[in-house]
């Protein structure tokens, strides 16, 4: 009689142990993160900050340490594909990841959940995509960029773009964070300009990123000059990405000429490089 119930005691055990698994794995990927955190940061990244990094040593002793960590792990967990003759080296790496890592700072974060590979390119590459015009015909469009960010897992980014952005932080132009605030606008789904957010921020962000985004497309209309690139005038999603950008690396002339956009970056990243 038993063994007319042992597929199902097996199907049952199984079950049961898919369960335990699912359960637990956030569990164990925590224990995880928090053992690579830990681990001594190599001396050779160390110099690889002070050569490339300038902008870490003028960040708090806290959040050094914070960054750091934060490269530990997200070196450990993400893939790194050179091409068209790239090599990749702790240097691309190291890089990289200390950009992408400014924008997890103080916050409760899951590493860029979505994104399993970064594709490194020398300079900046051509992107073929296809797509309906106007009249209905299906066209193949070229884009030359330095950046794109996809919701499948992989961010491209060109290494000429990407030294460039961490030697000179003070320009308001940074395509690694551009890319990164885009995965985590991803975290949501598509992105549309609104990451997961504290539900009592939803209404106010919605409110003030809404009314600067107006004014940037005004602007981009009449030709004019503006603190945020025309660029952000794209659709919401860019005007994040870029204003992202500028948050970080000209925080001081954002906070004064548009101040409410940047309270509001500054609650949802949790950082303050207005005074760094």
């Amino acid at each position: 009689m038993l063994l007319s119930y042992l597929p199902l005691i097996i199907l049952m055990g199984l079950t049961l142990f898919a369960i335990a698994y699912v359960a637990g794995k956030p569990l164990l990927v925590k224990k995880r993160r928090v053992r690579i955190a830990n681990q001594p940061f190599p001396k050779s990244w160390r110099k690889i900050l002070q050569q490339k990094i300038p902008y870490f040593y003028s960040m708090p002793t806290d959040l050094q340490l914070q960054l750091k960590k934060h490269i530990l792990v997200f070196l450990d967990e993400k893939k790194f594909y050179g091409f068209k003759g790239i090599t990749i080296n702790d240097e691309i790496r190291v890089t990289i990841a200390a950009q992408a890592c400014l924008l997890l700072l103080n916050r409760d974060t899951d590493y860029y959940p979505k994104l399993k590979s970064v594709y490194v390119y020398p300079a900046a590459f051509i992107a073929k995509n296809t797509g309906v015009d106007n009249a209905g015909v299906l066209k193949n469009h070229h884009r030359i960029l330095s950046g794109e960010s996809w919701d499948i897992g992989k961010v491209i980014l060109s290494w000429r773009d990407s030294e460039k952005g961490a030697q000179d932080f003070s320009d308001g132009h940074n395509v690694v964070i551009h890319e990164f605030a885009h995965q985590l606008d991803q975290e949501t789904g598509v992105a549309n300009g609104a990451p997961f957010l504290k539900s009592k921020n939803n209404n106010q962000w919605s409110k003030v990123l809404s009314r600067e985004f107006e004014m940037l497309t005004i602007k981009a209309r009449k030709g004019e000059d503006a603190l945020l690139d025309h660029y952000g005038a794209t659709n919401p999603a860019e005007f994040f990405a870029v204003a992202s950008e500028v948050f970080f690396e000209k925080p001081k002339e954002m906070l004064k000429m548009h101040e409410q956009l940047y309270l509001q970056l500054q609650a949802f990243y949790q950082v303050n490089p207005a005074i760094w």
